[in-house]
């Protein structure tokens, strides 16, 4: 019989606990997301909205239902994307310091953007005006897609994908489409230029109903294949050949990680530009607070990541209100000193 922790079922009851707080937190943040703003929108003019919305005046309808409503659901997707992926990457690489970055992306995703905003107008047959906003996210998603493509078929070899090359040639994809970003950036003008910085520094402000409809069916599939990884992820802690051993499909797991964060990762990139520290604060804060069971982490990821977001958004709103501030800018400040803390505090804990 295999021992069972004795600190398993009271961190369990923690999770549990910590998941009923998220949920009151996402529903918080939601409200304020709604409610906050240049313009007054009451909640009451929220609840009027969701029951009859004919009752309310032309202007706070086209604020809640065209700008806020497609505004907050974005924020939601993209945040639970960002944090479950990170959470993911963590567990395959067996590495708390992995984020969906890690295996390039991000980057692949962000060259595809680059692209279609400096060399888009030069596309033949009249795409990019038949494309309209859909030209940007849909690069980024290609670009996204062409790269996890290339990173898989390089690690893998005779049906089994090597988690160390794969890290290693994300690395150099990044720095080659990192170069390729710089490339097109020196030949972008002035305008362009200012849409690659402030795309470059995640935003939420072109949120719409088409973009969300576009990309939010990635990153929700990208989130429901992650959830039944989990038991496996609990498993590959303990090292690829002993989760072999135990009957666990680690080549089939590697597979549906990979391509499921790839998926939710690339289109998160696509519709937000680049929103930093989610996929690395959220995992780290849950593990200390409940610990590292993936059963509990990958639910309460997916929550504490919308929220954060929601919240990251609420701020880039109010903080330089009626102008806004890139939600990038807002996720590095919060989680940069999150991440020195980290980094200090395993250095006390190793006696460094």
């Amino acid at each position: 019989m295999v021992a069972v922790p004795d600190n398993i079922a009271p961190r369990r009851a923690i999770a549990v606990r910590v998941r009923s707080v998220l949920w009151v937190a996402l529903l918080a943040c939601c409200v304020l997301s709604l409610t906050t703003g240049a313009t007054g929108v009451t909640l009451w003019d929220a609840l009027v909205a969701a029951v009859t919305p004919a009752e309310l005046p032309l202007a706070a309808k086209v604020v809640l239902w065209d700008i806020r409503l497609p505004r907050m659901l974005m924020a939601i997707v993209v945040g639970a994307a960002l944090a479950v992926s990170g959470a993911v990457m963590q567990g395959l690489f067996r590495n708390p310091l992995a984020d969906p970055g890690i295996v390039g992306v991000s980057a692949g995703a962000g060259t595809g953007a680059v692209f279609a905003i400096v060399l888009g107008s030069a596309l033949p047959f009249g795409l990019a005006s038949a494309l309209g906003p859909w030209l940007v996210p849909l690069a980024a998603a290609l670009g996204a897609w062409g790269t996890i493509m290339v990173l898989y078929a390089i690690a893998t070899r005779r049906g089994v994908t090597t988690i160390a090359t794969l890290l290693l040639a994300g690395i150099a994809i990044s720095a080659l489409a990192g170069a390729l970003s710089g490339v097109l950036i020196y030949a972008a003008d002035d305008t362009q230029l200012r849409d690659l910085t402030f795309w470059g520094l995640g935003s939420l402000a072109g949120a719409t109903w088409t973009k969300l409809m576009a990309a939010a069916p990635l990153m929700i599939a990208g989130l429901l294949c992650a959830r039944p990884l989990a038991r496996g992820l609990n498993g590959l802690a303990l090292g690829e050949a002993a989760a072999y051993h135990i009957g666990l499909p680690v080549q089939r797991l590697k597979r549906v990680a990979i391509l499921s964060t790839a998926a939710a990762t690339g289109a998160a990139v696509a519709v937000s530009g680049g929103i930093g520290f989610v996929g690395i604060v959220v995992p780290h804060l849950l593990r200390l607070i409940s610990g590292p069971d993936h059963e509990e982490l990958l639910p309460n990821a997916a929550l504490l990541g919308a929220s954060l977001l929601l919240l990251a958004d609420l701020i880039s709103r109010v903080i330089v209100a009626p102008a806004e501030l890139p939600i990038g800018i807002v996720t590095a400040t919060l989680g940069g000193p999150f991440f020195l803390w980290l980094l200090l505090r395993g250095r006390a804990l190793m006696g460094g």
